[in-house]
C-alpha cells in the first residue's frame, strides 16, 4: 500500500490489485491518458469497486431516453448542490465533451436555472434536484411534470437512479477526501487541434 493524497484510506498499488480491477483501471488510463483518482480510491475495496463501476456504466453509458450529455447534466447539477468538488470537476469535463459546450458544466454546477439548456432539461434537473435535496417530498405531480416534457417511465427511473447513485458517490468522495485530477480542469474547454 502506498501513502497518497488520493484518499484518507489506504490506496493499493496497481500491481497488488486483482487482475480484473487492474485491467479496468489500465483500460481507463489508456483511454483518458491518466487514472482518475476515484478509481484508485475505490480500489481500496475491490468488491465495491466492481459493483460501483458496473452500476455506473449501466446508468451512464446508454443513450436511450436521456442522452449521455443529459445524464452528465444530472451528475454535475446535483453534485454541485451536494458540494462534491470531485464529481463537479470530473463529470463537468465529461459533460463539456459530450455536450460540445465549454460553458454548460460551470453553469449547471453554479445555478442550473440560468444554464444554456432546454425547458425539457430544466424539468429533468428540477426533478433531480428535488430528489437529491429533499427526496421525501417527491410526489406523483413531479412525475406528471416530467411526462409533460416527454419523459417516459424508463427515463424518469434513470433520472432518479443517476441522482441517487451520485448522491452516494458524492458522499464517498466526502468520506475519503478524494480530489479531482488536474487533467479534468481543462478537458473540453477548448477545441482540439
Amino acid at each position: 500500500m502506498s501513502e497518497t493524497t488520493i484518499s484518507r484510506f489506504a490506496v493499493p498499488e496497481l500491481a497488488d490489485l486483482a487482475d480484473d480491477v487492474r485491467a479496468r483501471i489500465l483500460a481507463v488510463q489508456e483511454k483518458a491518458g491518466f487514472v482518475p483518482n476515484v478509481f484508485l480510491m475505490l480500489a481500496h475495496r475491490p468488491a465495491e469497486f466492481r459493483a460501483f463501476f458496473d452500476y455506473h456504466d449501466t446508468l451512464m453509458e446508454k443513450d436511450v431516453g436521456l442522452s449521455k450529455a443529459e445524464r452528465e447534466m444530472i451528475v454535475v447539477a446535483t453534485s454541485g448542490a451536494n458540494n462534491c468538488l470531485y464529481c463537479v470537476v470530473a463529470h463537468g469535463a465529461v459533460l463539456r465533451i459530450r455536450a460540445k459546450n465549454p460553458r454548460v458544466a460551470d453553469q449547471l454546477a453554479t445555478n442550473y436555472r440560468k444554464a444554456e439548456i432546454t425547458a425539457r432539461q430544466r424539468a429533468m434537473l428540477d426533478f433531480a434536484m428535488k430528489l437529491s435535496l429533499d427526496g421525501g417530498r417527491v410526489e406523483d405531480a413531479d412525475m406528471a411534470a416530467l411526462r409533460e416534457h416527454g419523459f417516459d417511465d424508463e427515463a424518469i427511473w434513470d433520472i432518479g437512479a443517476i441522482t441517487a447513485f451520485f448522491s452516494m458517490s458524492n458522499r464517498l468522495v466526502h468520506l475519503t477526501g478524494t480530489p479531482p485530477n488536474e487533467q479534468f480542469y481543462l478537458m473540453g474547454r477548448l477545441p482540439k487541434g
